[in-house]
């Protein structure tokens, strides 16, 4: 009897025993849950706020869509919200960008196949035209911006000749001005004094861009500048095209000789022109000179016969002359009759 109330007692304690090891994991259990909630919260609060915040960069235009539609475009840097798992957000570069074209062929006017390689700088000045019409994608911008300028290159260079593209492509023209502006008339030659000079001419870019113009706007875009790297011609005609190249340059330059001599021609034409008049005044001032020494010899011969004390000397010295022009070759020996006019003076008989 004793035994049985020993053992009813220890099963008693026992059991109250294991009542508060119970109460005291129900406590624990309890305090986790409420700690798992909190998190569970704070992760929701954040997932929450990272979907309502917008950060936009400088380079950068957001649109906000909600189920798709378009609702507003933000164009201004900084941070601005949004309804979370309502709307969403698409990038739009706000840059200059650039896209090299590839190399295309184009025909000029006078038929001439070319190679043009150029390059474009474009960037989006209506992002909400932009994403409607090419979805927002830099790519679809690239395939309508590689149609659109192709089609102005091509529209340009067509209405124009080879040579003219090549000295177009710089906007500058190097031409050769006539310094003299004197006319000339008869045989006269005159040397034209020829100068060098550059000149603004429209570029290869300027027509392209205004071709350009009438078709950008309709995309959300603005093609900056096209600017063309290198014209070209294909492979399978270079060396055609060299060798009439050649051959109008060999043409050139036999034209520039022929030039040369025909002017040479002239200049030796006018020279002997000038020389043969030159002599001629010359010869007649000669004869003019001349006949004026004879007349002034004829004056003074007379003034000199005219005056008797002069007559014996000049009739001396004409007969010195006469002596002096009849002894010719080594002989010195002139033999004179008495009655000769020469020994009549010598003699002193005359």
């Amino acid at each position: 009897m004793e035994f049985q109330q020993n053992q009813n007692q220890s099963n008693v304690e026992y059991e109250h025993f294991n009542n508060n090891g119970t109460k005291r994991k129900a406590g624990k259990e309890k305090k986790k849950g409420k700690g798992m909630l909190a998190v569970l919260f704070l992760l929701v609060l954040a997932v929450v706020g990272a979907n309502s915040l917008v950060i936009t960069k400088e380079n950068q235009y957001k649109l906000i869509r909600r189920f798709g539609r378009v609702e507003r475009v933000i164009a201004t840097s900084g941070l601005s919200f949004k309804m979370p798992f309502v709307e969403s957000v698409d990038v739009i570069p706000n840059q200059l960008l650039l896209y090299d074209l590839p190399a295309s062929d184009v025909i000029t006017s006078d038929k001439k196949t070319m190679i043009v390689d150029s390059y474009v700088l474009w960037q989006v000045n209506d992002p909400l035209k932009f994403a409607q019409t090419l979805s927002g994608s830099v790519s679809n911008a690239e395939r309508r911006i590689d149609t659109i300028v192709y089609n102005a290159t091509k529209n340009t260079i067509s209405n124009m000749k080879q040579d003219e593209v090549i000295v177009s492509r710089d906007g500058k023209m190097t031409i050769t001005v006539n310094q003299n502006d004197t006319e000339l008339s008869g045989n006269d030659l005159e040397l034209v004094e020829e100068k060098k000079e550059v000149v603004e001419i429209t570029s290869l870019t300027e027509e392209i861009m205004a071709q350009i113009a009438r078709t950008e706007e309709q995309y959300g875009i603005e093609i900056v500048t096209v600017e063309v790297k290198k014209l070209d011609l294909p492979d399978d005609n270079k060396q055609a095209v060299y060798t009439r190249m050649i051959s109008e340059r060999e043409n050139i330059a036999a034209q520039y000789t022929a030039e040369g001599a025909s002017q040479a021609k002239m200049i030796e034409n006018t020279t002997d022109k000038e020389v043969a008049i030159m002599l001629s005044d010359a010869e007649a001032k000669a004869e003019a000179i001349i006949a004026e020494g004879e007349a002034e010899y004829m004056r003074i011969l007379s003034e000199a016969y005219s005056d008797p004390e002069k007559t014996d000397f000049y009739s001396f010295v004409r007969a010195l002359d006469a002596l002096k022009a009849s002894m010719e070759g080594d002989n010195k020996t002139v033999i004179l009759s008495d009655d000769s006019p020469i020994a009549q003076i010598f003699n002193g008989n005359y």
